[in-house]
């Protein structure tokens, strides 16, 4: 039975043989399923951190990923195939015809005698039908794409939205207007979100006020001051 998966020890030992142009052979584990004890040819170590199952076995016309659980480092000779026996053709011996003593009876036309022992020579021909073996062999199981994560932010006054893929920065933060921040959060529903955006826009809505009505007065002073000079002159 095979042993219970290749240790990194042993996968390391596999990565030197591909270097050096070898294709090292396995055998498969109880792990891989229905093919357990079957022998295959490691040919490529795929990257173990995109996927546990990085070791591409080819078995037969298939070259499948598996995980090292699924292996095990195949004895010596593993996967030769035994010498067929030769079968020899079996021939029967001729009947020999016993003396026949018979009274009365009709003398029968003698037969050419090579004619006879060609007919009694019967060769017998063994037949084995060959049945095409049952082979199951593991599904690959597809590579899933690394996570995405889109990331809208407030700070110091400012909307940002930034995407990234796994550790691949897909977009910069970058500043978005607070209509827009505001369809964006729209699109989650989460009543609490909703709250803390109203608020935050309540807070800029004010300050925004605050700073007209302050503009407001300054340019009424300004217009004021100009209007006495204008009348000076």
């Amino acid at each position: 039975m095979a042993g219970q998966g290749l240790s990194d020890d042993e996968v390391q030992g596999v990565r030197e043989a591909l270097a050096a142009g070898r294709k090292p052979k396995v055998v498969f584990t109880a792990a891989a399923g229905q093919i357990a004890g079957q022998v295959g040819q490691v040919v490529e170590l795929t990257d173990p951190a995109v996927s546990e199952e990085f070791v591409v076995v080819r078995f037969g016309r298939d070259e499948l990923p598996f995980s090292p659980a699924d292996l095990a480092v195949a004895p010596k000779g593993a996967g030769r195939r035994p010498a067929e026996p030769k079968v020899e053709p079996v021939v029967a011996e001729p009947a020999v015809a016993e003396p026949e003593f018979v009274l009365d009876r009709v003398p029968q036309p003698r037969r050419d005698e090579s004619a006879e022992r060609e007919e009694s020579k019967v060769e017998t021909v063994e037949t084995v039908e060959a049945k095409p073996a049952r082979r199951a062999v593991k599904a690959a199981k597809p590579k899933t794409p690394a996570g995405l994560t889109v990331t809208l932010a407030y700070a110091e006054g400012e909307w940002t939205v930034a995407a990234q893929q796994g550790a691949k920065v897909l977009a910069k933060p970058y500043v978005l207007k607070p209509a827009e921040a505001l369809r964006m959060v729209a699109l989650v529903d989460v009543p609490g979100v909703h709250e803390a955006v109203e608020q935050i826009l309540a807070t800029e809505r004010s300050e925004a006020e605050r700073q007209a009505e302050k503009l407001r007065a300054e340019l009424a002073e300004i217009e004021a001051r100009l209007a006495e000079l204008r009348e000076a002159s």
